[in-house]
């Protein structure tokens, strides 16, 4: 078949559908899918799909559209074989990502290159969409928690805590205070004992299979499961010390003990609890055949080895290509957080929480911080103006 047949197959709404969605015109887009005739699954000549084009252009909200009006995910007729998840990891949007992923893609299918989405996002530096790829669990996949099996008197995880428990695993960030107040944020608290058991299972399910093992997130279970019993523990040396004590605030206490114990800096101002508990965390994993755990193993033996918890996030998340130059919020490692201390401005948060929660250990150098930053504002050489330049500017805006 020619290509003008093949482009003459599509329709002018289908058409126009195409080049709102190329331009990302959202409004005009919708407009239009009211006028559609025979449903949104239908191919461009290139054979991408509406929904490969939304995904491209990272358009949540035509994605979202597109799902809803029943977009077929597979729909796949594209010459490089990339799937609406490969133009989504290329695109850079985490949240298209996020949206095919919960729709029931699959993220292992490679292209005409032999790569999967994740490898294609990690080849144009999209490493937030290597991230949640690479993190990703599906809803259905943790029903199995939900259920009663054998004797069991009750579910490891209530039916209603599901998508909290969903939301749990899929986190991307690692650090044990961001898993600590997810679990505190999304109700789990309760469950901690039971949630420590699910993950083990999890851990164990997941290597037992007999194809498709994902050492990844199998690892990811156990060091999940490890911190819950960290939080476990502290919670129940809190409960031991303040036995007399009426539990009036339902955890938050020992929550913030457990902070404390992580963010508290030796006099280099190194992590010690975290380097000690991840690296005991490894230690522990039973499955020691594994390439996942001979890789960390080797990483953490090495000569000048990176921080723990930096070599653990590189091996589940995926190593970044670059110079890793973003910024993390200073109580739990969240990228890119929007506030600042209010005094000194060099250290950063992702909201007043965390601000708070940090400031035992930032009050004894925030002074010393605030002074170091003035001093640089005293000492900062101001370029001469150039008066010839001056002129020359001035004579443009004028002519």
């Amino acid at each position: 078949m020619s290509e003008d047949n093949k482009k003459s197959q599509l329709d002018d709404i289908q058409l126009q559908l195409i080049d709102r969605i190329s331009k990302n015109d959202t409004n005009g887009f919708k407009q239009l899918l009211g006028q559609l005739k025979g449903g949104v699954n239908f191919v461009d000549d290139s054979g991408m799909s509406i929904l490969a084009h939304a995904s491209f252009k990272g358009n949540k909200e035509a994605v979202q559209l597109l799902l809803d009006m029943g977009a077929d995910i597979n729909l796949n007729q594209h010459g490089a074989d990339y799937t609406p998840l490969h133009f989504a990891a290329l695109s850079g949007n985490t949240h298209v990502c996020r949206q095919l992923l919960d729709a029931g893609i699959n993220a292992n299918c490679i292209n005409s290159v032999n790569r999967t989405a994740s490898q294609m996002a990690a080849f144009v530096g999209n490493h937030a969409c290597v991230e949640t790829i690479n993190n990703y669990v599906s809803l259905a996949s943790l029903e199995y928690s939900t259920q009663l099996h054998g004797q069991q008197q009750e579910p490891h995880i209530p039916p209603a805590q599901l998508k909290g428990f969903h939301s749990f695993v899929t986190e991307i960030n690692l650090h044990p205070v961001r898993i600590t107040l997810n679990a505190q944020s999304l109700g789990l608290l309760k469950l901690l004992p039971n949630l420590r058991q699910a993950l083990k299972l999890m851990c164990e399910k997941e290597m037992q299979k007999t194809h498709d093992i994902n050492e990844l997130m199998a690892f990811k279970y156990h060091y999940l499961a490890w911190i819950v019993g960290e939080v476990l523990r502290c919670e129940e040396q809190f409960k031991a010390q303040h036995k007399d004590k009426a539990d009036d605030n339902k955890g938050g206490d020992f929550i913030e003990v457990f902070v404390k114990r992580v963010l508290k800096e030796n006099k280099l101002g190194q992590l010690d609890y975290v380097e000690f508990t991840v690296r005991e965390c490894v230690r522990e994993f039973p499955y020691r055949e594994c390439t996942v755990f001979r890789q960390l193993v080797t990483q953490l033996g090495g000569k000048d080895a990176a921080p723990a918890l930096v070599i653990l996030r590189n091996a589940i998340n995926g190593l970044r290509g670059f110079v890793d130059e973003t910024s993390y919020c200073s109580t739990c490692g969240q990228e890119k957080p929007d506030k600042k201390c209010s005094k000194c401005k060099a250290v950063q948060y992702c909201d007043r929480e965390c601000q708070r929660l940090h400031w035992f250990m930032h009050k004894k150098s925030c002074p010393r911080l605030l002074a170091a930053v003035l001093a640089g504002n005293k000492n900062e050489v101001k370029a001469p103006i150039d008066a010839a330049e001056l002129r020359e500017e001035l004579a443009k805006l004028s002519a």
